[in-house]
């Protein structure tokens, strides 16, 4: 088992742990760390008095290093990372265009950028040595390209149908994206990351001992994480919409509605840097699946009555 996920088996057992955790390893300053500074710090966590004393190389390693294959994540892909891009993508995506062009093109840098990073920190235990095949490659565009125009809907509508109501104007800007953003999110992370559904992942017993391979385990793992990114975006379309809506009825922002658009971009910015913490500890670092949930043959390494795995992010 590696380092990070033995770390991950120890800690973070409750959600307000792990919270703790993420808000430390998202730091952006680790950003600007070497690749050699941050295998030299993977090294370290091998050993427990290490472990202990040189907290900035733990929180290095973790946020910077893929659990299962033990390689450098890429810069724009590592956890840190997600916020600072991110948040103008997401930012840009939810704002009222005029036309459907720069409503898809927002949308696709978004939905490419989620998908890299879904597939960045996927569970590669049943890839290892394997190159990315073409079947993954053409998946991962059909789901952009599904996304993105999924995510421009709204403001298709509203060009197509000629909406000039308000109400329904509200209705297809403010509360049609809170469920489509939490539903594209989960869709993009479900397939971008099948193909553990269909191979299975790597599963250990509790002295951390590789036992098998389940597919039973991959489909926890990527149900899961999905779960976790629709909360993710589903909160941070929900938060600032509803939030404009109610502050539009009060005389200020009646008074001046230039207050609107700005309140709209700092509020969608800090509940994304909120609530990434929050989703990334939803569920454990290193999931546990019950014996009988497992295939028959790997049941009887359960002899604790549940197997781990690791979830991926």
């Amino acid at each position: 088992m590696d380092p990070n996920q033995l770390y991950w088996r120890n800690q973070g057992q409750s959600f307000l742990s792990r919270v703790q955790i993420w808000l430390n390893l998202l730091d952006p300053t680790v950003l600007l760390s070497s690749d050699a500074e941050i295998e030299r710090s993977h090294s370290l966590l091998g050993g427990g008095e290490k472990r202990e004393k040189d907290a900035p190389a733990l929180t290095l390693a973790l946020s910077s290093v893929h659990a299962d294959s033990g390689a450098v994540l890429p810069l724009v892909f590592r956890p840190p990372a997600l916020l600072p891009i991110s948040a103008p993508l997401v930012v840009a995506s939810f704002l009222p265009h005029n036309t459907v062009k720069p409503a898809l093109f927002w949308q696709f840098l978004l939905q490419s950028y989620s998908a890299g990073f879904n597939y960045a920190n996927r569970n590669s235990s049943s890839e290892q040595g394997k190159k990315t095949s073409v079947k993954q490659l053409l998946l991962i565009a059909g789901t952009v390209s599904y996304a993105t125009c999924a995510g421009a809907l709204p403001q298709i509508f509203i060009n197509r149908l000629g909406v000039r109501s308000p109400p329904i104007q509200t209705f297809f800007r403010s509360i049609l994206p809170i469920p489509l953003s939490a539903a594209l999110a989960f869709f993009n992370v479900f397939t971008v990351r099948s193909e553990e559904s269909e191979t299975g992942i790597r599963v250990f017993d509790s002295n951390g001992n590789p036992v098998g391979i389940s597919k039973a385990a991959g489909e926890k793992a990527v149900r899961d994480t999905a779960l976790s990114r629709a909360a993710l975006f589903g909160t941070t379309a929900a938060v600032p919409n509803l939030l404009v809506l109610l502050l539009k009825r009060t005389r200020l922002f009646q008074r001046n509605s230039l207050l609107v658009a700005p309140l709209r971009h700092i509020s969608v910015a800090f509940v994304l840097g909120l609530m990434i913490p929050v989703s990334f500890s939803l569920f454990p670092q290193l999931g546990t699946i019950k014996k009988e949930a497992l295939e028959e043959e790997l049941q009887a390494a359960a002899v604790d009555g549940q197997l781990f795995y690791h979830r991926g992010l």
